[in-house]
């Protein structure tokens, strides 16, 4: 039998574990080979591994989720029940708990790959539209690999692309300047990690999310590395980061190389990667598209319209040059 503690630092505990330990008495029902034991600020997990890792993810859900709300009720403990993983139940089908305690997994066959991809290989670029959630499981897969200690660090980056506005004339210090660029890869992280924990992690170099730029003359080991908007690096700049990569690290590249906002006579360092590496061992190539779109239904019907009209504005440029 394997012993497990999981600390309920900094919370009221009968908001936690209810009136005569309900809530913990409604978790235990559903993992009756093993205990749940409250004693003071500590709960003592007894069982075996498989089922105490799972009451562990649970109670980091609730965890999270008391945070946020400041109580748990057996209503929050059932609904996260409903989702939890069967023994059968891979890490490709559930990744981690968000912050409210439901399961963030792969919902599209894409997604699937793009995990299992992840699982085999330490290079992987995941290519595709807007919407068909490339970062956002990108971002889960970092947080679980550091949950489970696979890594030490997370480092995600972007590059910081001036379209249409010019960094300098922007308010604020360098930080200031690039935290737009860097916004969608923030909102991953809080659906995943609790405000006051991920603030802590952020502050301690734990999870970093910085500019391109800054990846310059490092060594990325024992990290696992994101590196979005990639359709927007230079050739240089791709190569730069791609021999970053160290020791231990996981590696995915992600972009949409029908928006390229670079120069017009500067190609994509993406594009320009995926043909020079496309052959080559140990790296994961996945490409994604508009039935992955898993935002609004809208999404999805204006990429169509989008891509039909480019596909028929070349046409005519075609027959214009005939």
């Amino acid at each position: 039998m394997v012993e497990k503690e999981i600390n309920l630092e900094n919370i009221a505990l009968i908001d936690f574990l209810g009136v005569d330990n309900q809530n913990i008495k409604v978790l235990s029902k559903s993992f009756p080979e093993s205990k749940i034991v409250s004693r003071g600020s500590k709960l003592t997990l007894q069982g075996n591994t498989e089922d105490l890792n799972k009451i562990s993810l649970i109670l980091e859900s609730l965890i999270s989720h008391y945070h946020k709300v400041g109580k748990i009720t057996t209503e929050n403990i059932e609904n996260i029940l409903k989702d939890r993983p069967d023994k059968n139940m891979s890490n490709s089908e559930r990744i981690v708990y968000g912050i409210s305690g439901n399961v963030i997994k792969p919902r599209t066959a894409n997604q699937q790959r793009l995990v299992k991809s992840v699982e085999k290989n330490d290079l992987v670029f995941a290519i595709g539209p807007a919407g068909t959630g490339k970062t956002f499981v990108s971002v889960a897969l970092a947080v679980r690999a550091l949950k489970e200690k696979k890594v030490k660090r997370i480092i995600m980056t972007r590059p910081a692309v001036e379209a249409g506005e010019n960094l300098g004339f922007l308010p604020g210090d360098l930080k200031e300047k690039v935290d737009p660029y860097l916004r969608p890869i923030y909102d991953a992280l809080h659906e995943m990690i609790p405000g006051e924990k991920l603030k802590f992690l952020m502050e301690n170099n734990v999870i970093e999310v910085a500019p391109l730029a800054y990846m310059r003359g490092r060594t990325l080991e024992d990290a696992f590395v994101l590196l979005d908007e990639a359709q927007n690096t230079t050739t240089q700049q791709m190569k730069m980061f791609l021999t970053r990569m160290g020791a231990k690290s996981k590696v995915i590249v992600t972009g949409d190389i029908s928006q390229i906002d670079l120069p017009k006579h500067q190609k994509s360092g993406l594009k320009e990667a995926v043909e020079i590496l496309k052959s080559t061992d140990g790296i994961g190539f996945i490409h994604l598209d508009t039935s992955d779109v898993v935002r609004h239904s809208l999404v999805k019907k204006m990429i169509e319209a989008y891509d039909k009209a480019t596909v028929e504005k070349l046409k005519r440029k075609e027959e214009e040059n005939e």
